[in-house]
């Protein structure tokens, strides 16, 4: 383990022990726990949440990438988060990917498009709308979730991998929040980013790594719809125009939302803060399309 990683991992656990205190499973939720959607028990686990009282109706369904810097985060870490997201009348997806620096890129990319194949292949058994079929990502899981969306539209960039996504398959839509979708090395060693490329990438941060890397250049007019945002405090603010030039220029069907004003400080992927009046907002706001679109109250 490195120290940068060793670091990321106590300093986010301890932030999300505080924010998560205190809550509990819905009373109008199912959840079924430490499903294996690969060959690692370990690593590759999923949860599926659902509404009480829909176990007969087909649902659509959110598959939610996590955060957490790429070396940082695992389902239990978004349970509370995603079973909210159930709660709006969807099958929500919350799985466990293989992080750095115990495994390098693009194992992570490889993991969701086990799970992408999962949902797919176990529809019937759980109640998924395949036709309405969205995913939603956060700071290092927006990053990742905009290089599945890539892989599935891009064949250049699929050609790249020994594994793939399912065939003519991509989401309906998807929300990338406080992402990073381009990232660039530093010449200070000490670069809190540059240490933790250098955990994640297969050759420790070539100019190859991080183009393989880049969610901006996978960016064509077949990539899927998408919602993003950004707040004040989000340390990872200036990366929403970068990707909001992309889209234009691509010709993709987009909503940008900013969060909050110049006397409120959300901070850094406020949303999960599921307790908060912010945090409500953006997930309704997030999640009303789908909801409107597929007849749901």
């Amino acid at each position: 383990m490195s120290y940068i990683s060793d670091t990321i991992r106590r300093e986010f656990g301890e932030t999300d022990d505080k924010r998560d205190a205190g809550l509990k499973v819905p009373d109008n939720i199912e959840r079924y726990m430490d499903i294996c959607y690969g060959t690692d028990t370990n690593w590759q686990v999923l949860d599926v949440y659902r509404p009480i009282g829909d176990e007969n109706k087909k649902l659509p369904v959110i598959v939610s990438v996590h955060g957490g810097g790429w070396v940082y985060g695992d389902k239990e870490r978004y349970s509370f988060y995603c079973m909210d997201l159930a709660t709006r009348v969807f099958s929500v997806v919350n799985f466990t990917y293989r992080l750095a620096p115990e495994f390098k890129f693009p194992s992570s990319l490889e993991d969701t498009c086990l799970v992408f194949k999962w949902v797919l292949d176990n529809a019937d058994k759980y109640g998924f709308d395949v036709n309405n079929i969205y995913a939603v990502g956060d700071s290092a899981g927006a990053h990742l979730l905009g290089l599945f969306s890539g892989l599935c539209t891009n064949t250049d960039y699929a050609r790249a991998f020994n594994f793939s996504s399912p065939e003519g398959f991509k989401p309906k839509a998807i929300a990338l929040n406080c992402g990073a979708y381009v990232l660039e090395p530093s010449n200070d060693p000490r670069d809190r980013d540059t240490q933790i490329m250098k955990d994640l990438l297969p050759n420790g941060g070539t100019a190859d790594d991080y183009e393989m890397i880049n969610v901006l250049t996978k960016i064509t007019p077949d990539f899927p719809p998408t919602f993003f945002m950004t707040a004040t405090g989000d340390f990872l603010i200036d990366q929403a125009a970068k990707l909001g030039e992309s889209l234009l220029v691509n010709k993709v069907p987009h909503e940008f939302h900013f969060y909050g004003d110049k006397t409120t400080d959300l901070g850094h992927v406020f949303m999960l803060r599921i307790r908060e009046d912010a945090a409500k907002k953006c997930n309704d706001e997030e999640c009303v399309k789908c909801t409107h679109e597929n007849g749901h109250s």
